[in-house]
């Protein structure tokens, strides 16, 4: 399973309700830091989340909205928090810009309180952490290196107890070393191997994540059949030209992607104070039922369900 808090879901600027972007993964004992808006740090605080292992930063782009809440937490970290090492991943010109907010005004000379990795993002895939796999891809928005995200469990094959209890395997470590792909011999000197205790694969969870983007063409290859697939929906379609100017999207566009790659549920965030969360929403769900917009705080429990 990946859970996925909702810190930030404000477009541009923040409002009364909404904080500036941001979105933490959740796997296991990993965590995913999705853009680091200005009060982030508050965020993750007020949503009960903490800083432990907090490790990894993924940005989709270098917009201010996006990144400026890393001079914060950084600080904070410097003073208060023991975090051995920090990667943060992103385009080329997005890392140029974090490396002058960081160096350049945060530190001044200083030495950084831990060890700093700047990890260059290319499409395809860039980490792993257990069983879950995390893929770059292209996001087309203002200025170059925009990325989208894509965390996917690797698909498992589940364990046939009547199958195991049928030959004698005994509950313990000789089904746990099965599961984990080990033939083991049983008391009696047969030999069972994980294919006679094993379905077959059954593919694991999947969220996407797109930040800004401009225009959705090419974006239906990456994030097809994502479990859930969240998005910025900046604008309404009566305002498409104006979307178009500044490099974002409509509800309607978002909602028609999701249609288009056959997602299980969309969730719109970047959320623009001149509308009321009805009008986004009923724009949405005229195309793509299965919609929702997120609110800070909001959390979602992502499992394969098909």
């Amino acid at each position: 399973m990946i859970e996925l808090v909702f810190l930030g879901t404000s477009a541009s600027a923040p409002s009364i309700h909404r904080n500036l972007p941001s979105q933490m993964v959740l796997y296991q004992d990993h965590r995913f830091l999705i853009d680091c808006g200005e009060g982030t740090q508050r965020q993750i605080l007020q949503s009960g989340l903490g800083f432990k292992r907090l490790n990894r930063i993924l940005l989709t782009h270098g917009h201010l909205d996006h990144i400026l809440g890393l001079g914060g937490l950084i600080s904070t970290f410097a003073r208060w928090e023991t975090i051995e090492y920090l990667e943060i991943y992103g385009g080329r010109a997005t890392l140029e810009r974090v490396r002058d907010l960081i160096f350049g005004v945060v530190l001044r000379g200083a030495q950084p309180p831990m060890e700093l990795i700047f990890v260059e993002v290319t499409p395809g895939k860039i980490l792993e952490a257990d069983d879950l796999e995390v893929f770059a891809f292209p996001v087309q928005h203002r200025g170059p290196g925009c990325f989208g995200y894509l965390f996917r469990e690797r698909p498992r094959r589940p364990f046939l107890v009547e199958k195991a209890e049928a030959l004698g395997v005994p509950a313990g470590p000789e089904r746990r070393r099965l599961v984990a792909g080990e033939s083991v011999t049983l008391p009696d000197g047969r030999v069972i191997h994980p294919d006679q205790v094993l379905g077959p694969p059954r593919l694991g969870a999947c969220l996407a994540h797109v930040g800004d983007a401009a225009r959705t063409d090419g974006l239906a290859e990456f994030v097809r059949e994502a479990d859930l697939l969240v998005i910025e929906a900046t604008y309404l379609e009566a305002e498409a030209e104006m979307a178009r100017e500044f490099g974002h999207l409509t509800a309607r566009q978002a909602a028609l992607l999701a249609r288009e790659a056959n997602v299980r549920q969309l969730v719109l965030t970047h959320i623009s104070r001149r509308y009321r969360d009805w009008e986004v929403l009923e724009e949405a769900q005229a195309i793509f039922p299965e919609t929702v917009i997120a609110r800070d705080f909001d959390r979602f429990q992502i499992v394969r369900q098909r």
